[in-house]
């Protein structure tokens, strides 16, 4: 194994507590998830995650599908993600790990997540190479994006491990002949990589 590429939203930014949503979906008198859904689940988001619409009109078709002021609109999407975090244990992990292989990123994401992780979480610098779906066109899990990825490192399939919290892009890396882990939590994934990577326990 010569390198580890890592998912963003459900591995190393998570949200960390639901209630903020929770409360969004009682006022609005939606069932719970279904604020989720009409986020990420929309025709604009699926846009965005291939660089075809921007944050803006994500949001602007949630505001149409619920009826939403512009005031409540603009509050709904500071609310959304206020209590997404960076997991710092394993953000620490992952750059102790570049001491001995290389750290990418696959990210879905829409355009505006690039300026996130160079500011908002400065967290862009540990990922060489930082493969975002609203950039490069295509999305988790098309082949494509993982072969991009794999061209950027400079190495074959098996060299690499993915890891990520959805089974089915879990599955298009295996396909492409990578090694994957399916994230269920930072302790279990950060004990997988070490495994695979027959790291002493004092490597992270």
């Amino acid at each position: 194994v010569r390198a580890v590429v890592w998912d963003l939203g459900g591995v190393i930014l998570r949200t960390m507590d639901w209630s903020r949503r929770s409360a969004w979906e009682d006022r609005l008198g939606l069932p719970r998830m279904q604020l989720t859904r009409l986020v990420f689940e929309s025709d604009a988001s699926r846009l965005a995650s291939i660089g075809q619409a921007s944050d803006d009109e994500v949001w602007a078709s949630v505001a149409a599908a619920l009826s939403l002021d512009p005031p409540t609109a603009l509050q709904l999407r500071h609310d959304y993600f206020a209590d997404d975090r960076i997991d710092a244990r394993l953000m620490d992990f992952i750059r102790r790990l570049r001491n001995r292989v290389r750290v990418g990123m696959i990210t879905n994401a829409w355009p505006g997540v690039r300026r996130a992780l160079e500011t908002t979480f400065a967290i862009a610098d540990a990922f060489d190479p930082l493969v975002i779906s609203a950039e490069v066109g295509v999305a988790k899990p098309d082949p494509r994006i993982y072969q991009m990825t794999l061209e950027r490192l400079g190495l074959e399939p098996a060299q690499a491990v993915f890891v990520d919290d959805f089974e089915t892009n879990v599955a298009g890396a295996r396909w492409m002949g990578m090694q994957a882990i399916h994230f269920t939590s930072a302790p279990q994934a950060m004990a997988a990589v070490r495994a695979l990577l027959a790291a002493p326990d004092d490597a992270g």
